[in-house]
């Protein structure tokens, strides 16, 4: 399952753990349990992006998706199925 996230500063469906930056999260499917899942690879992966900075700037500005993906956000199963508006691109 894939999802997109993006930084927010109003809405928060995961903050991060290291820093306590918010983000608010598209999903590809809605199922709790598979939103389960993918909430604990979205929290690995937040922090993983803490390798080099302790703060926000850690993460990306600009939407990216977990699982990684090669392609533009916009054409990720998560920013179509999650009907995701083009701020969050």
């Amino acid at each position: 399952m894939q999802v997109l996230c993006r930084k927010s500063m109003v809405s928060s469906d995961v903050r991060c753990s290291v820093c306590g930056q918010s983000f608010v999260v598209f999903w590809e499917r809605s199922s709790p349990s598979e939103q389960a899942e993918a909430r604990s690879l979205v929290m690995q992966e937040l922090r993983e992006q803490h390798i080099h900075a302790d703060d926000a700037s850690a993460h990306p500005d600009l939407g990216f998706n977990v699982p990684a993906w090669d392609g533009s956000a916009a054409y990720s199963g998560a920013a179509l199925l999650g009907n995701a508006p083009a701020w969050a691109l």
